[in-house]
């Protein structure tokens, strides 16, 4: 259809410039299709299955099968992926039965492959494998897969290959990473270089302070202005603070705009029971907003107070859902809820007194446990199977996003009011990130510190 409309636009140059080949979904039809290349592939030609070469993945419905068709629809050639367990999907997919019919143009396996690692990676998978033949070894060598081991499939010598998924990593250097080369001398308390919130030296106070993207105060100015109470009540809640005041810092074009970025910073004021002491406000700028939170306590708990052996804990509010306009990436559970259940959330951590603890932030559950390690001098491993996690997130999304209230502590649990409180790692002796699965393998999700801030 899009070919016949190009044509009668008189557009030539687009109808020669699309592709000869479309990959998507298959539907009826293309399963059908793509089922019979495999059976005269795997059955007939090459003889690795006797009969037929389904399996208890071809009735999986979570299984996905994409289709390469040539202009005049015929398949040439295709692939399924999906979830390697069964139960809930915990990132963790295989690709498999990749076939082209004979005959086909080339360049299509290698088209296949691609697009599957680009839907594995879009529907939350983290880790993506595929068993191949020996003899395609070294095109997926060449598409940038990793060998992990030889294997036997059907009596005949396969390979298990990984495609390397750097999305943690890719999130804690774009959101952490240039801060150790430039904060490095300038900030930081000893022992609290690096934390949620900074101990006032020779006093009880604790202060915080985080400012709001500006694309996000400009699209959503009445969710920053909640934002911008909430991260900062985290941050005192991460170091066993108990909140006491807040101050503002807003630009904004005009009193109007203003007024809504105000009004979700005094519904959260009013919800938290935390009072904006004073601020400053200019008009005729850029939107802009920072909060600094204060809080007391006499004895903070550190983000690098950890040390090897200790186990990891999550305590996460599951509830709620994500942001309008912000799926995948910012989970709303706190602005729904009432000021006791807010209040006792934040009281968790001076409750439990955990060795470590950090809210999780912008570097997500992966990364913000990296800046745990890191700033208590070691490496982490995360238990994905373990992770608490809502039914209407992907692993890949939980692990990246902002979750709304989340704390991760060491040494001891932090458990909350409507949280979930799990068990889900523990610090060991070298650096970065590592996740285990349910099979005990181990792949690395970060490579060393996030922040460069090293040891707190």
């Amino acid at each position: 259809m899009d070919h016949d409309i190009l044509a009668l636009l008189g557009d030539v140059r687009s109808v020669a410039a699309r592709p000869a080949v479309h990959i998507s979904q298959a539907d009826h039809g293309g399963l059908t299709a793509y089922r019979a290349l495999r059976h005269d592939a795997f059955v007939a030609r090459q003889g690795l299955f006797a009969g037929h070469d389904l399996d208890d993945h071809d009735t999986d419905p979570r299984t996905i099968v994409l289709v390469a068709r040539d202009a005049a629809g015929a398949v040439l050639g295709g692939v399924r992926l999906g979830p390697a367990t069964d139960g809930p999907d915990l990132g963790w997919w295989r690709g498999g039965r990749l076939v082209v019919a004979p005959g086909s143009p080339p360049g299509i396996g290698s088209a296949l492959v691609r697009a599957a690692c680009a839907r594995a990676e879009a529907d939350g998978a983290l880790r993506f494998e595929a068993t191949v033949q020996t003899r395609t070894e070294p095109l997926f060598t060449r598409l940038g897969w990793q060998r992990v081991r030889p294997v036997t499939v059907a009596g005949h010598e396969h390979v298990l290959m990984r495609w390397p998924i750097g999305r943690i990593a890719a999130l804690a250097r774009s959101t952490k990473a240039a801060l150790g080369p430039l904060l490095r001398g300038l900030t930081g308390v000893p022992g609290f270089v690096g934390d949620d919130g900074v101990p006032l030296p020779g006093t009880d106070v604790v202060a915080a302070c985080d400012a709001i993207i500006p694309a996000m105060v400009e699209r959503d100015p009445e969710w920053a202005g909640w934002c911008s109470v909430l991260v900062n009540l985290n941050d005192l809640a991460a170091m066993g603070a108990t909140p006491t005041g807040l101050l503002d810092a807003l630009g904004a074009r005009d009193a109007s705009f203003a007024a809504r970025v105000l009004s979700g910073l005094r519904k959260a004021s009013e919800a938290y029971g935390v009072p904006v002491l004073g601020g400053h406000t200019q008009f005729g700028v850029p939107a802009s907003l920072s909060v600094t939170a204060l809080g007391r306590t006499t004895d903070p708990i550190p983000g690098g107070g950890g040390k090897p052996g200790q186990r990891v804990w999550l305590t996460a509010d599951l509830g709620g859902g994500w942001r309008p306009g912000y799926t995948g990436r910012q989970w709303d559970s706190t602005s729904f809820r009432r000021t006791p259940e807010l209040r006792e959330l934040l009281g968790s951590v001076a409750k439990a007194r955990p060795a470590a603890a950090k809210d999780v932030s912008m570097a997500g559950i992966a990364g913000t446990l990296g800046m745990l390690a890191e700033a208590s001098g070691c490496g982490a491993v995360l238990d994905v199977e373990r992770v608490p996690r809502p039914r209407g997130a992907s692993t890949g999304d939980w692990l990246t996003c902002f979750p709304g209230f989340a704390m991760l502590t060491a040494g001891a649990p932090a458990p909350a009011g409507p949280s979930v409180t799990a068990a889900c790692g523990e610090l060991v002796a070298g650096t970065g990130v590592a996740l285990r699965w349910p099979d005990g393998e181990l792949t690395t999700a970060i490579d060393g510190g996030v922040t460069g801030l090293g040891n707190s």
